[in-house]
């Protein structure tokens, strides 16, 4: 199993929004608003992390808008745009049997019905349909998760992900 107080990256500061210090969100959780329901955030600046404490967050139009302890006004704001917003894995509920999160899947070993394997799980695209497991080995495969079609099995203990897929 990995290691409990890796961060997480869920989102990224976008841009400065107003001249108070807000800043412009991109949410990478579903749904995108539930990026406000963690604090503190750690934000990715000048190579190291950052902690700062959410005093708000809002849906604004088409866009995520938050404004941080500390930031306000724009030019304070500017210094964090560009940076990842990661929380600690202790902050996740712990999932319930047979969910997952993608995160914890990443570097598993896929193998087919054959145990012929494929490769290791490098990024899970979301497609707007489903999302697609993109293995990369001797060839890349992009396997759509569909239960009990493509994806049959998934065991973090051992370490695998078992797919009905040829080479």
């Amino acid at each position: 199993m990995r290691d409990q107080s890796q961060h997480i990256i869920v989102g990224r500061i976008a841009g400065i929004y107003g001249v108070k210090g807000w800043l412009k969100i991109r949410s990478y959780t579903r749904p995108r608003e539930n990026i406000f329901s963690y604090d503190p955030w750690l934000i990715k600046q000048d190579g190291g992390w950052r902690e700062m404490t959410l005093l708000d967050g809002k849906v604004h139009g088409k866009r995520l808008i938050a404004a941080l302890e500390g930031l306000v006004d724009r030019e304070l704001a500017r210094a964090i745009v560009g940076g990842d917003i990661a929380i600690n894995r202790s902050q996740l509920q712990e999932p319930g049997p047979g969910e997952y999160y993608w995160h914890d899947l990443l570097g598993l070993q896929v193998i087919n019905q054959q145990n012929i394997t494929l490769g290791t799980l490098k990024k899970i695209l979301e497609t707007g349909a489903n999302d697609v497991l993109v293995v990369e080995g001797e060839q890349r495969h992009l396997i759509p998760v569909i239960w009990a079609i493509y994806v049959l099995k998934i065991d973090p203990e051992q370490g695998i992900i078992q797919v009905n897929w040829e080479l």
